[in-house]
């Protein structure tokens, strides 16, 4: 915990729960999408949705993950019937980690290499210079 304390200052004031041991076969991405079997990234040699463009952009981003039936939404607030996740970004616009909403309504993530955890989504906004800010909220139907 110390150590995603000191990566993630937002998480020091903040209650989140460890859900996993660390893995280094699927990545944050991969975890928005509920797949822990393959790591997700546009470029190189991950996994990458058949139909999304292959580049680090917000737009290919939203296309990967409306190939599994997400789309847009206004906002980070629970839906019962309603998957969603949300997308970070660098000040550049380029993302950099993705978080998806659980049926109780807090956020899941999975921190780099290291381990799944259960959080407050805007503890891990802004404060963590990889990650960036919120750029897009997307849903799908549970």
């Amino acid at each position: 915990m110390h150590l995603l304390r000191a990566l993630f200052p937002g998480l020091r004031n903040s209650i989140f729960d460890i859900t996993s041991d660390p893995d280094k076969k699927y990545n944050c991405i991969a975890w928005a999408a509920d797949d822990t079997n393959n790591y997700w990234w546009p470029a190189g040699r991950g996994y990458w949705p058949s139909g999304a463009p292959r580049i680090v952009t917000l737009d290919a981003f939203i296309s990967a993950f409306g190939t599994m039936g997400y789309r847009v939404c206004e906002n980070d607030l629970y839906e019962e019937g309603f998957v969603k996740i949300a997308i970070f970004v660098r000040e550049n616009g380029s993302p950099t980690h993705a978080a998806r909403q659980l049926p109780n309504g807090k956020w899941t993530s999975k921190c780099g290499k290291y381990k799944d955890i259960e959080h407050d989504l805007n503890a891990l906004c802004g404060l963590h210079p990889a990650y960036g800010k919120i750029a897009c909220y997307m849903k799908k139907p549970a």
